[in-house]
């Protein structure tokens, strides 16, 4: 029996089961997938908030030369893990939810005048333990959330004038009632989300220019018309922040007094600052300097310099929220994102414009330098929801396989 020689056949290997790239610890937390130029602006102002707070405010509080600066280290521990938490939750499911945020944030605004006392003849703040929470300013993010979902949930039938309408209703209710508090200075950022978010959603340009002279004309009848009548809508002492701008030097000792003493400050800065010879802020001739007025602070204290370094980390923080909106996975994220950044700005507009005397005092803060917890604690919570659009954005790119930078 012959026997047939000749190669044997190759055996094909098995093919091995796909397996997707096993993720570090770090990379299943999220902390990977995060904006860190983002986090790295806000972290950086917050900790020059600390520095000058302590620098400016140690001879306030009597025996406590470290009141403000542990409060707000303990404001800014509970945002930045606040703004972590939020950054790893989805943002699209606040969508789901925009009936019962609405109603929880008009709720709270209106515990407000049940429970607020009032200070300085304004009730905006509740008295917890360990914390006094102004439900005015949480309400400034919680509306944006509100408002991006109800245009983007809107049927086509629901468009046009009606559409417009119902966001204008919208945000008007709650603007009116922090108006009523009295907080000028919140409601006008309500009116500015409300706008934003119609830019956003793509509202026709009529519509924009209706809505700019109904504001026009609702402007000059609170300024002109009522005071002229002597029916006035806003309190003596609001109509005189809004208007004493325009003339700083008529009033110097009265209603003008807070804007020359910042600009005299700002101006006694020059270049670098007087450091701890900053007559203006260490000898009280400047006021509100831990609130309003810490841009005058810095101003004097650390000069142009330190002034031109807190702006551009302002810029980092706005031109990363526009970066985060264009880089959305949807158009919920996009009109969230881009409504954060316009809030953002409209504020530290307002705030250094006013300390710098080309804007009335409306008593607006400056995000992440102004000491008080709901402002930072909000303020992290509006970089929380970024950075949450921002990680949803890396996991959608990454099931692409298109890289986002």
């Amino acid at each position: 029996m012959a026997v047939v020689s000749g190669p044997r056949p190759r055996v094909q290997p098995r093919p091995r089961p796909y397996a997707e790239p096993r993720e570090s610890l770090l990379e299943r937390a999220g902390v990977l997938r995060l904006d860190f130029a983002l986090l790295a602006g806000a972290l950086a102002l917050i900790a020059f908030s600390i520095y000058t707070l302590g620098e400016a405010t140690a001879s306030d509080v009597p025996g406590d030369p470290y009141f403000y600066v542990i409060r707000q280290t303990i404001y800014a521990t509970v945002g930045i893990a606040l703004m972590l938490a939020v950054a790893r939750v989805d943002y699209s499911r606040f969508r789901e939810l925009r009936v019962g945020i609405y109603s929880a944030m008009v709720f709270s605004i209106c515990l407000v005048f049940v429970f607020a006392e009032a200070t300085r003849g304004s009730r905006r703040w509740i008295e917890l333990p360990f914390f006094t929470f102004q439900p005015s300013e949480l309400g400034k993010v919680l509306l944006i959330l509100v408002l991006a979902a109800v245009v983007v949930s809107a049927s086509h039938s629901d468009s046009g004038w009606r559409r417009t309408g119902r966001i204008l209703l919208l945000g008007a209710i709650p603007g009116l009632l922090v108006f009523l508090q009295p907080d000028l200075g919140s409601s006008l950022v309500y009116g500015v989300v409300t706008l934003a978010v119609l830019f956003l959603a793509g509202t026709p340009w009529q519509h924009i220019a209706v809505i700019g002279g109904l504001v026009t004309l609702v402007a000059t009848v609170v300024l002109v018309v009522a005071p002229a009548a002597d029916k006035p809508i806003l309190q003596p002492y609001q109509e005189d922040r809004l208007t004493s701008f325009l003339s700083p030097g008529e009033d110097s000792a009265g209603t003008s007094y807070q804007i020359n003493q910042s600009l005299i400050s700002v101006g006694a800065g020059g270049k670098t600052g007087r450091g701890d010879e900053a007559t203006q802020t260490r000898d009280g001739f400047l006021p509100e300097r831990h609130t309003d007025f810490i841009f005058a602070v810095v101003g004097e204290r650390y000069g142009f310099a330190g002034a031109a370094f807190i702006l551009s980390l302002y810029a980092l923080l706005i031109w990363r929220a526009l970066r985060i909106m264009t880089l959305s996975k949807n158009r919920y994220g996009t009109i969230v994102a881009g409504t954060i950044a316009v809030a953002l700005m409209f504020q530290i507009f307002v705030n250094v414009g006013m300390n710098i005397g080309i804007a009335p005092i409306t008593g607006i803060p400056l995000p992440l330098m102004s000491a008080g917890g709901s402002s930072v604690i909000v303020t992290f919570l509006a970089l929380g929801l970024l950075q949450s659009i921002h990680v949803q954005s890396q996991l959608a790119s990454r099931s692409r396989g298109t890289p986002l930078l």
